[in-house]
């Protein structure tokens, strides 16, 4: 196996980011503070949510806004099949039950039809997922949930920076997820936050964040902060420490900057791979903008000599670096265990069947890019 000369993803991690780190460990406050507090400021102004929470991952941020919401056991909250399982699993730890639907061929979004047709009494939420950075069909998903009072918590771990028909991804449904994981669009090495126009909700989640304290118990190491605190519910701890934030600080100081990065890198693709008849590209609509996390494309198994598994193996022969963006959730034997099968969700099967997602990273450069896809073509067209 060649040593990876394009892995498939590296973090933008720069001095001005190492120094911020630095600087935090020197000032002595470690966990939660005033990073924390700065960074929630920061992220509120960019995704143009009045509330933003930072917590310890996008899976955490997920499962307290459910929490806060009381959903539970006899509740349903639907979910689209092809995602990472967090997007699921933390509906099942508040006992309520995930509904999986279909996705749409075009983009890997959540289809707004499935997920009207599966809305049963028991609905209580949809957790559209912006799959790869491109987001869903926002009004549509809305217009279906409004009237029915079933709440929209976006799962956009992909999607900070992009917006929907001009407006930020953070600013549009009940409330939004977002993910700072090492290989994410910004980073904070584990972290994510919640992002919502909801006081209550926001104020309810933060308790529940440090294990149900009240919010006095926030301030109690500052100067003049009381050691006394109550715990008002059963909460969890799902802080995200100032180091992490401080990182956060700096990358998101950053977020354009990389996007334009993603965003040309995603371009030339494109126009390498364009006229590839073997392989499928991603679709987006030039209404949005896509923050580019993946860059996936489906090889067409029914005609390629070489099959996607092993189109993987050989870029990896050749020191390109690539991943699958998600085996479909009802593969997995925990989700048979809920009653799921292969061929429940047909569209999301055809999509898995070819995906590969291409190295992307800021700092590859036009010639990375061309290197990846002239590899990519000969394999398609080079029988085993």
């Amino acid at each position: 196996m060649a040593e990876l000369r394009i892995p498939f993803f590296r973090p933008a991690i720069d001095d001005d980011d190492i120094a911020a780190v630095a600087e935090t460990l020197r000032s002595g406050w470690l966990t939660s503070g005033p990073n924390v507090r700065e960074f929630e400021r920061e992220l509120a102004a960019a995704c143009g949510a009045p509330f933003v929470n930072a917590v310890n991952s996008c899976t955490a941020a997920l499962h307290l806004c459910l929490r806060a919401w009381d959903i539970g056991p006899g509740d349903e909250v639907i979910v689209p099949a092809y995602t990472f399982s967090a997007t699921a699993t933390v509906v099942v730890h508040t006992g309520a039950r995930p509904v999986l639907v279909d996705v749409r061929e075009r983009d890997a979004n959540l289809d707004p039809a499935a997920f009207e047709r599966a809305i049963t009494p028991r609905t209580k939420a949809v957790i559209p997922v912006h799959f790869a950075g491109e987001p869903c069909d926002m009004d549509a998903i809305l217009a279906i949930a409004r009237p029915r009072g079933i709440r929209v918590l976006e799962d956009a771990a992909h999607a900070i920076g992009a917006a929907y028909r001009g407006r930020p991804i953070g600013s549009i449904g009940d409330a939004t997820a977002f993910s700072f994981y090492a290989t994410k669009n910004i980073t904070t090495g584990e972290g994510g936050a919640l992002a919502t126009a909801d006081q209550a909700l926001s104020d309810r989640v933060r308790v529940l964040t440090l294990h149900g304290m009240t919010k006095d118990a926030w301030n109690r190491y500052d100067a003049g902060g009381s050691w006394r605190y109550d715990i008002v519910e059963f909460g969890f701890k799902d802080n995200l420490t100032d180091l992490a934030a401080a990182l956060g600080r700096r990358q998101l100081a950053k977020l354009d900057r990389l996007t334009e990065a993603r965003t040309r890198i995603a371009m030339r693709y494109v126009a390498n791979l364009r006229d590839e008849p073997l392989l499928t590209l991603p679709a987006f609509d030039e209404a949005n903008r896509h923050a580019w996390h993946l860059f996936m494309v489906r090889v067409d198994n029914q005609r390629s000599p070489v099959q996607r598994d092993d189109v993987i193996r050989r870029l990896a022969e050749r020191g390109i670096g690539t991943s699958v963006h998600f085996i479909p959730l009802h593969y997995h034997t925990a989700y048979r265990k809920l009653g799921y099968q292969p061929g429940d969700f047909p569209v999301s099967e055809r999509i898995f069947d070819g995906a590969i997602s291409l190295p992307m990273f800021p700092a590859m450069t036009d010639a990375d890019v061309d290197f990846v896809c002239e590899n990519l073509r000969d394999i398609l067209r080079t029988a085993a």
